[in-house]
């Protein structure tokens, strides 16, 4: 799993066998439409897994996280993020 930063300033996250060849392809507009008009793109995290449909797993997570819970996660602050959960509306019983 890894998260990419855009020339924007806005994250991308992904899943792949090969960080280097996915990053080469997302810097030449070859891989994600996202990323394809918001290059030059550079790695910001990654997490390695030894199976692939764990890292996609955990790549759907961190896709739900907001801007501060990712923040946290690639600047180490792991201590924090359970409290940048996203806080849910409570159904009615």
């Amino acid at each position: 799993m890894y998260i990419l930063e855009c020339a924007d300033g806005s994250y991308y996250v992904g899943s792949t066998k090969d960080i280097d060849r996915r990053l080469a392809q997302h810097s030449a507009g070859e891989a994600a439409a996202y990323t394809r008009t918001r290059r030059p793109v550079r790695v910001v995290y990654t997490e390695e897994y030894s199976r692939i449909d764990d890292a996609f797993a955990r790549e759907k997570q961190v896709q739900n996280w907001g801007r501060a819970k990712r923040e946290a996660l690639i600047e180490g602050r792991f201590g924090e993020l359970n409290a940048l959960s996203r806080k849910r509306p409570k159904v009615n019983e």
